[in-house]
């Protein structure tokens, strides 16, 4: 519980409050936020002017407050209206992300956007420690920006419970807003959050009204990543005609460039063009989106997808692109790792967790029906080495035939 220091403003007296209602002392309370006693008299007796974030992040943690009630936010009533996912949401040219976010005036606003910019560059830390101020902000679009950003940064470093913990906080804020659902544009950034969040991990996060009903309600950016969402859902069900119809309708229709959500749209096509045997339609949609994402490092969405790209990484990057190649491979391993960790218990499903990129891409083709010597040619490799990836396939999943992998690799 909160003691009652509502009506005390300053961070100083508000942390006060707190230890006095826990019974802490100074010199406790300095031990566990593992800093000097002085620094903890400093800021108490408010001889300091400013808390560095990582005191505050501690100290919010400690006492399971919020950031924002010990800096006394929670209080303000009339508050700006932030655009939701801001990177996400605005055009620019490729090239002048950094620049975009660096001209936004509003603070909350700039540092929401340089949360995104690190985490779609693969800067999971940095995402990680700016979402933390933002998990319980008053605003609605920042708080459900902060905790979408939160949940997948986590996953990739492998925190698994922080990434447990951002879902079940999607499942509420998703019932508050859909119960209440007095402002449509928050309950459709609500819907937006927790359909990513489910169609990207495979994982059922609750009753979701369609998104597709909500998609008006979003900035133009976020409407187009929302189309996306719904082609890959159409991708899961198999229907890879009516995603690439999505997500050719989206490019043709959109007259500025939205990088974010035109990289993820290109990556669909490239998935759903490989689906339907036309790897040169592919090379088309995966260059597109490396020539988008290439100019300000937003790989992050090129990594996250590698297994459903079957082998498009390799064939496209590996030799031209080596240093970007290497970064994005990294980006797939932790990114696969931890969502298999919480994918796999909850489905049932064993997707395999042990296999090399090279070899889950050739189990993947395997899977859907290319012969040894078509792969061999689209990998360019020789069929010997392909048998070669496939036998050491099977004996890391210990199975003794083609028929077998369906259980193991992604649908």
């Amino acid at each position: 519980m909160k003691p009652q220091a509502d009506l005390i403003l300053t961070p100083g007296k508000r942390m006060q409050a707190l230890c006095e209602a826990r019974g802490i002392s100074r010199k406790e309370l300095a031990n566990r936020l593992d800093i000097a006693p002085s620094q903890v008299s400093r800021i108490l007796n408010e001889d300091t002017k400013s808390i560095s974030s990582d005191i505050l992040i501690k100290m919010a943690t400690e006492f399971h407050v919020s950031t924002d009630y010990i800096l006394g936010l929670e209080q303000k009533k009339q508050m700006e209206r932030h655009i939701p996912m801001r990177l996400m949401s605005t055009s620019f040219k490729p090239g002048e992300c950094l620049m975009l976010v660096n001209q936004l005036e509003n603070p909350a606003s700039r540092e929401m956007a340089y949360c995104e910019y690190y985490y779609f560059t693969g800067q999971h830390d940095k995402a990680v420690n700016l979402t933390v101020l933002y998990l319980n902000h008053p605003d609605p679009m920042l708080r459900l920006s902060a905790c979408l950003i939160h949940t997948f940064a986590n996953l990739s470093l492998n925190r698994i419970n922080a990434a447990k913990g951002g879902l079940r906080n999607l499942k509420i804020h998703l019932n508050q807003m859909i119960a209440d659902n007095s402002d449509r544009r928050t309950t459709a950034m609500s819907i937006f959050v927790a359909m990513a969040a489910q169609t990207l991990l495979h994982l059922p996060v609750g009753k979701i009204p369609p998104l597709s009903d909500y998609l008006t309600e979003l900035p133009k950016g976020m409407r187009l990543w929302g189309c996306y969402v719904l082609a890959h859902e159409a991708y899961l069900a198999q229907e890879y005609e009516k995603s690439l119809g999505i997500v050719q309708t989206c490019l043709m229709l959109s007259t500025e460039i939205y990088p974010i959500a035109m990289i993820y749209l290109n990556l669909m096509g490239a998935m759903d063009a490989m689906n339907l045997r036309q790897p040169d339609l592919a090379r088309k949609y995966f260059m597109s989106a490396w020539q988008l994402a290439q100019p300000d490092g937003l790989i992050e969405g090129i990594g996250e997808h590698h297994g459903l790209l079957q082998g498009l990484i390799e064939t496209c990057m590996k030799n031209d692109y080596p240093e970007d190649y290497k970064k994005i491979i990294q980006i797939t391993y932790q990114f696969s790792y931890g969502w298999r960790r919480i994918h796999n218990p909850v489905t049932k499903e064993d997707i395999a967790d042990n296999l090399t990129t090279t070899e889950f891409t050739i189990a993947m083709l395997a899977n859907r029906g290319w012969t040894n010597t078509e792969i061999a040619d689209y990998m360019t490799m020789t069929v010997r080495t392909v048998k070669q990836h496939l036998s050491s396939v099977f004996n890391k999943l210990n199975i003794d035939s083609r028929g077998q992998l369906k259980a193991y690799m992604l649908k």
